[in-house]
Formats: C-alpha cells, sequence, structure tokens
C-alpha cells in the first residue's frame, strides 16, 4: 500500500492530460477511475488508521503514533518532498519577516541565489501567465478547477524553492564549523576538525544539476547553483551528505556555490584559526 498515494496522484495527471489533449473519455470509464481512486485513498486511509491505532496501543502520544504511521504507510521519498514542502512553506513566512534560519549571534551567513533569481522570477512569470491562459481557453469546468488548483500550487511551490534558498543560507559557525545547504532541499553540516582547508574555485560542472556526485572522482561532491560552484572545501575524512530524496554517499571534497565567495571563505579561514589557536581550558586549569 506504499505507493498508492503516488500512483493516485500519476493516474489522475494522466486522466486530466488526456481530457486537455482533446481525447474523448467516456463518461463510464471516467466515473470509473474516480471510483478506483477514491477506493484506494479509503483503504490507504483504513490502513494509516489501523497501524496509528496499534502505535498509540503500544504507548506512543499522538505525535509520534502519526509519525509512525506515515513513516511505515509512505515511501521514504513521499516523505521527503512532503517535508520539503512543508519547509519551504514555512520559509515564506520567514521571507516576509526577514528572518533567517540556523544563523546564530557571531556567525557568518553566505547567501547563493544570485545566479538563480532572474530564473526563478522567470519561472514565476511563465506560472502566472499560464493560469491565465489556461483560464480562457479551458472549457471544462471540472477540468479548469482541476488546472487553477494545480497552477497555483505551482506559483507558490516556487516562491517557496526561492523562499527556502533566501532565509536558508550556508552558514560558518563562529567555532569553524560550515553549513552548506540549498534551501529545504540539501543540509549539510561539517564540523571545524574536519575541514582540511577552503579556496575559491569557480568551476562550471558539467551535468548542470543541482546534485553532482562521483564516488570514483576522489569523492567530490558538487552542489551547484545557476550551473556553477565558487567554494572548494577539502576534508580530513569522508562526510556522509543525504541527497534530497534520501539517497546517501560520502564525500571527501565538496564545491558549492557562495554568491561571495572571497568573503566566505575569510570568514572561514578566520573562524579555524581562532578554533585552533584558542587555549585549551585544560591548560587553564593547570596554569
Amino acid at each position: 500500500m506504499k505507493w498508492v498515494v503516488p500512483l493516485v496522484i500519476v493516474g489522475e495527471i494522466g486522466l486530466v492530460g488526456c481530457l486537455l489533449a482533446g481525447v474523448a473519455v467516456p463518461a463510464p470509464v471516467l466515473l470509473g477511475a474516480e471510483a478506483v481512486v477514491l477506493t484506494l485513498l479509503a483503504l490507504e486511509a483504513v490502513v494509516l488508521s489501523r497501524r496509528y491505532t496499534r502505535a498509540r496501543r503500544t504507548g506512543a502520544g499522538r505525535r509520534d503514533a502519526v509519525a509512525s504511521a506515515v513513516r511505515s504507510g509512505v515511501p521514504e521519498p513521499v516523505q521527503r518532498c512532503l517535508a520539503h514542502e512543508i519547509r519551504g512553506l514555512s520559509s515564506l513566512g520567514r521571507w516576509v519577516a526577514r528572518r533567517t534560519h540556523g544563523v546564530r549571534e557571531g556567525d557568518h551567513a553566505a547567501p547563493y541565489t544570485g545566479p538563480q533569481t532572474a530564473m526563478m522570477y522567470g519561472l514565476l512569470f511563465v506560472a502566472v501567465v499560464e493560469t491565465v491562459a489556461l483560464a480562457v481557453l479551458i472549457p471544462w469546468p471540472v477540468v479548469h478547477l482541476v488546472m487553477l488548483v494545480v497552477d497555483v500550487y505551482t506559483v507558490l511551490m516556487v516562491l517557496a524553492l526561492h523562499a527556502g534558498c533566501v532565509t536558508r543560507p550556508h552558514v560558518v559557525g563562529a567555532d569553524g564549523s560550515l553549513r552548506i545547504r540549498y534551501g529545504s532541499l540539501f543540509d549539510l553540516p561539517v564540523e571545524a576538525a574536519r575541514i582540511a582547508s577552503v579556496h575559491v574555485d569557480r568551476r562550471y560542472p558539467r551535468s548542470g544539476g543541482l546534485i553532482t556526485f562521483d564516488p570514483a572522482d576522489d569523492g567530490v561532491l558538487d552542489l551547484a547553483v545557476g550551473g556553477q560552484t565558487t567554494v572548494r572545501v577539502e576534508l580530513t575524512a569522508p562526510v556522509t551528505f543525504v541527497r534530497p530524496l534520501g539517497r546517501r554517499g560520502r564525500a571527501r571534497v565538496v564545491r558549492f556555490h557562495a554568491d561571495g565567495p572571497a568573503e566566505l571563505v575569510k570568514a572561514l579561514t578566520q573562524a579555524l584559526t581562532r578554533a585552533r589557536t584558542a587555549p585549551s581550558p585544560t591548560l587553564d586549569l593547570l596554569g
């Protein structure tokens, strides 16, 4: 039953696509498809309800019981997608309030949205134009309503993705630690003791994607924004990173983008120097 919800979503999108393409779908087929969808969703609800009840009987609280039911009944990629969307939506509030996430006093926040800002607003403009155009062109009320919901949701998700990137910058900690992020999709904390060197290094990964990793390539992880990286961090030992859908890997070199790479490198170098030259508390007690 784990894949019921994803399959239902794919089936609904396919059905709407047929209607938009002008394919004549007989009324019995439409009614049958909707009946199957409702039946599958009802079965999934029953399964989740039973798992929730089972967890409650073992002494779990309401929140823990819900989390347990979702973990056991929904695939991890779907769970992570939902979590990313929830964090993205919460980022909209931070964006409006001009607050950042995970940046403490004394930390250095390094933004990275420069290369993608124009593209994000371009996508937003296209989504709005598409919403207006489809509202005029689609004659079927039900399909019109479905597409309106989809388009509004798309606009909201584009805004949430950009808001997440703005409010979740890279962070150089006062203790020499480094937190490499991309909105709510990627978060890699690196302890000061793991950092061997850091310097400005502008590159353009061939894949052009957000995350590129090849274990055979000396464990180099590229986190590109706008198809480029500007900072290279070499580690004393590999660190484990988690991709947006849950896949894991271990990287010894991390290359990522920062709008002000020189400032980030300077802040991290100074923080590492302070952390490594600070007097040991044990020595202070002996003195």
